[in-house]
């Protein structure tokens, strides 16, 4: 009987969605909405009750967030991430913070509790891509030259989305929600992205292609599922959320040479189990709730599409190099919060985090500025005359003299050969950090496991403190004359751009010499730094850390040019793996 009764429920939430679709298709709107409207009236909260278990529907929905977060990781391909340009994501970062401090301000004013505020500020801080590619797609506005900076955005959202997903699974599973807190589980999750990616891309795609080279397609989507639930796994075991698992098992996935099979399809299966996941949110909308908070739910989304089309215009003006009007069209068509919003939602109702008021309101609120999202797009030139007439000279002369020295910026000639090499230092500068903070947290996780896992070793804790973290300090040494050797370069050459013959004069190269010397020490000291952090859990006392940094410093001089040909042997077989992943099919 409970069999038949899950049958029926699904059969009513496949039904509903099914003609959602058309209608909504037909009539123009947001699908996303017509899902949300199919579970209200198909929910507990109508006479008629045709679906009665939600927490069937509920786990099911779960699984339409695993793929899409696998089907967004297998767009993320490593050459694209690369391609997108630090410019855009730091302007996706500059707004993404912007709307989350906006957020958490507006619900701090309106007198919530500091989890509900978070989850309110995540809510707001994230557009929907759907509904803004499908609007412009809907106005015959995809050619245009605004709309590349626009999906690079889109793009560098759902990446921070994952980051956000993370932070904010620790505060719904009881969590602090203070800022070092935060930033101690970023810096945990960077090191295991990092680890993860690594291992995944020695691995996978080589096995996907080995699989796919079968020619049977089922073998391959199982085998694609089987890797996606298994990341997911792996990341709910290390103490992160399982869509953050699901991302990396798809960008791993990605670098296949088989991923476009992968991606058609894994596609109809992400696409049947998400509209469940949105009707499974209208079935937790009770609509006289979504009545009582209209007046909050206009008033959010008021803040909504002020805020967005203000820092993401201003975003993209700023860091992306994007004129003044080309900025504002942007703002508008990201002025809604879409699916992801709702994943946060959903995400601190079922954790226990926030109160139920939350989920009506960003509901209410998402409608109301999906509705608004067609008039504004259509009506942005309006604005752009609107602007630049009442706006006074001063500032358009300012806008239009940044735009001017943006452009001047960017890399060309000789500027972009040295463009290439500040990235590329700065790139293994990077990834030699995160595997220096990878081995000191992993020496913090086994400072800890020891005495619950192996007892019998009958170490104090000063003595199994200093040995954990000499031995983590030997492993990082290839990494740490890494990480000088690219410092000091980098101090060279940019020491050698800014600091010119014709203004200094004799005192030139003195200058060059001191300030490029800076530079790797100020690297060092920075990690040390970091190091610190990450690894109090196994520092050793001062006397005995004195001690263990001057061995490690003697055997880092004695063993330099051992520690940099292991270092090199590292650098080249992680080259070769790249390189081969990224390589087209033959």
């Amino acid at each position: 009987m409970h069999g038949l009764g899950f049958i029926r429920d699904l059969a009513f939430v496949m039904l509903g969605a099914g003609v959602i679709t058309v209608l909504f298709h037909r009539l123009r709107l947001p699908v996303l909405l017509g899902y949300i409207l199919a579970g209200v009236l198909i929910g507990p909260h109508t006479p008629w009750k045709l679906v009665t278990d939600q927490r069937t529907m509920r786990d099911i929905a779960d699984l339409g967030v695993l793929l899409l977060m696998f089907t967004l990781g297998l767009d993320f391909s490593l050459r694209k991430l690369r391609a997108l340009g630090a410019r855009v994501f730091l302007a996706a970062a500059a707004e993404v913070a912007l709307m989350l401090w906006l957020g958490v301000q507006a619900a701090r004013l309106a007198g919530w509790p500091p989890r509900d505020a978070v989850f309110l500020g995540g809510i707001v801080c994230l557009s929907s891509t759907m509904v803004a590619l499908r609007n412009l797609n809907d106005r015959g506005l995809s050619n245009e030259s605004f709309v590349p900076m626009l999906v690079g955005l889109l793009i560098s959202e759902e990446v921070l989305t994952v980051l956000l997903l993370t932070v904010l699974n620790v505060v719904a599973a009881g969590g602090e929600v203070a800022p070092d807190a935060a930033l101690v589980v970023l810096g945990r999750m960077a090191i295991f992205v990092v680890v993860a990616l690594i291992i995944g891309l020695l691995v996978l795609p080589r096995v996907l292609d080995a699989i796919a080279a079968h020619g049977r397609e089922e073998m391959l989507l199982i085998a694609a599922l089987g890797i996606c639930f298994g990341a997911s796994l792996l990341a709910e075991t290390a103490g992160f959320s399982i869509a953050l698992g699901a991302f990396l098992a798809g960008v791993v996935a990605a670098e296949a040479h088989c991923a476009p099979r992968i991606v058609r399809l894994v596609q109809p299966v992400r696409d049947m189990f998400a509209a469940i996941f949105f009707v499974a949110i209208g079935l937790l909308l009770d609509p006289l709730a979504l009545w009582e908070v209209a007046l909050p739910a206009f008033g959010l989304a008021l803040l909504i599409i002020l805020g967005k089309t203000f820092s993401c215009g201003a975003g993209i003006f700023l860091f992306g190099g994007a004129n003044a009007d080309n900025a504002l069209r942007i703002g508008l068509s990201m002025a809604q919060i879409g699916e992801f919003s709702f994943v946060i939602a959903s995400l601190g109702l079922a954790g226990g985090a926030v109160t139920a008021r939350l989920y009506p309101l960003a509901v209410g609120a998402s409608i109301i500025c999906m509705a608004f999202t067609p008039l504004l797009t259509g009506n942005a030139r309006a604005l752009e005359r609107g602007l630049r007439r009442f706006s006074p000279r001063w500032l358009r002369a300012l806008t239009a003299g940044y735009s001017e020295w943006i452009a001047e910026l960017r890399p060309s000639g000789e500027n972009l050969t040295i463009a290439r090499m500040l990235r590329r230092f700065l790139w293994h500068i990077g990834v030699n950090v995160l595997l220096v903070c990878a081995v000191f947290v992993g020496g913090a996780w086994l400072q800890n496991a020891i005495p619950r896992y192996w007892p019998q070793l009958a170490l104090n804790e000063t003595a199994r403190r200093s040995a954990i973290w000499a031995i983590a300090l030997f492993l990082s040494l290839p990494m740490l004359i890494a990480i000088y050797r690219k410092a000091d370069a980098l101090g060279m050459l940019l020491t050698e751009l800014g600091i010119r013959e014709s203004v200094h004069g004799e005192r030139t190269f003195a200058l060059r010499r001191v300030l490029a010397k800076l530079v790797p020490l100020a690297a060092l000291l920075g990690l040390a730094l970091l190091v610190n952090v990450l690894g109090a859990a196994i520092l050793p006392p001062r006397g005995v850390l004195i001690a263990l940094l001057v061995i490690g410093a003697a055997t880092a001089w004695f063993l330099w040019n051992a520690l940099v040909r292991v270092h090199a042997r590292m650098q080249a077989a992680l080259r070769e793996l790249v390189e081969k992943s990224a390589a087209p099919p033959h």
